[in-house]
């Protein structure tokens, strides 16, 4: 049987495809022919959507930007015509366009995102799924479990990047009369979607990797603690864990065997803050989500008190994979410390924004240039900010590194959960920080006093800056607090918070001296450092920039040069924005 499959990740969604996947249904349909319509998580070319997938005689034609009215065309010309619609396919058999963006990676997480149907437990099991845990259960021991975690190298994906299996053994050594494992699916990152899809496009890969964890440490009882912002993903995981209960993979004895399993889902408030372990596990228990002092680590006392291990969504997404393919393939893959592959959201100033899964190791220009295509409209490539508010930013001079959990923190940064943000020289690297310094100090819980009040202060220090009302000794006066900060704050949320500043200060010093001694911001960014004049040689006089200023400040007749008054302009860039000859400049 022909097969359609139309990506319906939230990117999809968002870009039209549910409007695409119901004329398809309805084309097939009306038409009567013998094609299955079927929905499919995120592909990862985010850029590209709707995508559309035919599966013809054993050939694959990946269609791309299909709307609803490609969609009949394609289902009349390729299905019934037997004429692929050549000007749309990115990728088939015989049309390789997109292979760039595919061709360096390695995918593991993402082995089926865009492959299944993330709502058919039969088209997940038809990939090898639950032999995984069947194979657990059958061969091995907890403590051989844990061995296999160990010697596969793999450390957790959340961002501290600990190594999994030796977190694991800490849980089953653990003394406890009942123990719990968590996944943490409170991704707040801004510009990071990683966990996101592949809650959405593959949850039972994640249930297979939580039961496994639940065996190797001895827990009967498991947690997804995930945002409620995510819909479609909870929508996707409370269907998956019902299959697997219908199945009897989940509740008493699953899987003829002696082991017991339920697995529930916490939706969380959108907490930044709750990410953190011991914050996470107050919120589950129905307390305000507010870190407290380690030890005791959640490994021994934990929710409600009992041993818990917590990993994110892309760690249990590699557990079945490693069990069935061996420590030793994930170990090949990466570099000496960070073994395997890391899923990166590509985002920002990036020509190809998406889901990427990479071997540890790969450098950051690979994936921005190879992977990425690129900086968007041929600009300058800057920087990349990794790790989001709690990570920091490299320059591009230093695109040649590998990506790897310590040499991404040697740069200042932090490898995170995976988000990469591309930035290019329209970035100010001010106003970057004070973004992300922004987001930190309004998701501070305030317990304490350096993060809740300390951050307030350095964000107010950077308001002045992009002001124009900097002095030079606010850079020494950051730098101090930020240390403060760091070696005070009790969570990662506070330790990290100044690392945006830090390393902004660091590779780009000068654009800090440039607001603060020259009084402009040279990424042209900051409204108050800047001058709008108009170029009289570009200027056609078509009036449109006057009737758009809200303050009058442009004067000029029609077919005639216009002019900007200094003093009444508020620099608000309207008349930028709307001009369609380049007369309008920043100065």
């Amino acid at each position: 049987m022909k097969e359609i499959k139309v990506g319906l990740g939230t990117c999809g969604i968002s870009a039209g495809g549910e409007a695409v996947y119901n004329e398809i249904k309805q084309e097939v349909e009306s038409l009567h022919l013998d094609v299955e319509v079927k929905e499919t998580g995120c592909m990862g070319m985010c850029y590209d959507e709707v995508l559309v997938e035919v599966v013809d005689d054993a050939k694959k034609y990946l269609y791309a930007h299909v709307d609803a009215e490609k969609a009949r065309t394609i289902v009349r010309e390729h299905l019934i015509e037997k004429k692929p619609v050549k000007d749309w396919i990115v990728k088939s058999n015989d049309v390789i366009i997109e292979d760039n963006f595919l061709e360096k990676q390695e995918r593991i997480v993402l082995r089926n995102c865009g492959v299944i149907d993330p709502t058919s437990i039969e088209e997940y099991i038809e990939r090898n799924g639950y032999d995984g845990i069947q194979r657990t259960l059958g061969n091995y021991l907890p403590l051989d479990v844990i061995d296999i975690m160990i010697k596969s190298g793999m450390r957790g994906r959340g961002g501290g990047g600990f190594l999994t299996g030796l977190k694991w053994k800490f849980a089953y050594e653990a003394q406890g009369d009942k123990k719990y494992i968590i996944c943490n699916a409170d991704e707040g990152d801004p510009g990071a979607f990683m966990d996101r899809s592949v809650l959405e496009g593959d949850p039972h890969a994640v249930l297979e990797g939580m039961m496994i964890a639940a065996y190797a440490i001895g827990a009967d009882e498991a947690y997804i603690y995930c945002r409620a912002e995510y819909p479609l993903a909870i929508k996707r995981l409370k269907l998956a864990i019902q299959q697997c209960h219908d199945r009897g993979f989940l509740g008493k004895n699953i899987f003829g065997t002696s082991m017991n399993l339920e697995i529930k889902i916490k939706e969380g408030a959108g907490a930044f803050v709750c990410g953190e372990e011991t914050a996470l596990i107050a919120s589950i228990e129905g307390k305000r989500g507010v870190p407290r002092i380690r030890p005791p680590f959640p490994a021994h006392k934990g929710l409600w008190g009992k041993p818990t291990n917590i990993n994110n969504v892309e760690t249990f997404a590699n557990i079945p994979w490693i069990i069935l393919n061996g420590h030793e393939a994930y170990a090949s893959l990466g570099t000496e410390k960070s073994k395997g592959t890391k899923v990166f959201a590509l985002a920002g100033k990036i020509a190809k924004s998406g889901l990427a899964e990479v071997p540890m190791g790969m450098t950051i220009n690979e994936v921005v240039f190879d992977i990425g295509g690129g900086i968007k409209d041929g600009r300058e490539f800057k920087a990349v900010q990794m790790g989001g508010p709690s990570g920091g930013c490299i320059p591009a001079s230093m695109g040649d590194l590998k990506i790897d959990y310590d040499e991404i923190t040697k740069t200042g940064a932090i490898m995170g959960s995976g988000g990469m943000i591309v930035l290019d020289e329209t970035t100010c690297m001010v106003d970057l920080a004070k973004f992300f310094l922004d987001f930190t100090q309004n998701e501070s819980c305030g317990k304490c006093t350096f993060c809740r009040i300390g951050t307030k202060r350095m964000l107010e220090i950077l308001e002045r800056i992009t002001m124009g009302e900097g002095k030079i000794e606010d850079i020494d006066l950051l730098e101090d607090l930020a240390g403060k900060i760091k070696s005070s704050s009790l969570c990662g949320l506070g330790q990290t918070a100044p690392n945006p500043v830090l390393t902004t200060l660091k590779y780009f010093r000068k654009e800090y001296e440039a607001h603060i001694i020259d009084k402009i911001c040279p990424a042209h960014n900051c409204a108050a450092l800047l001058t709008y004049l108009i170029n009289e040689n570009n200027c056609t006089g078509c009036t449109v920039c006057a009737k758009k200023c809200p303050v009058d400040a442009i004067s000029g007749g029609k077919k005639e040069v216009h002019f900007i008054d200094q003093e009444a302009c508020i620099n608000c860039g309207q008349c930028y924005d709307v001009c369609n000859f380049n007369a309008v400049v920043k100065a």
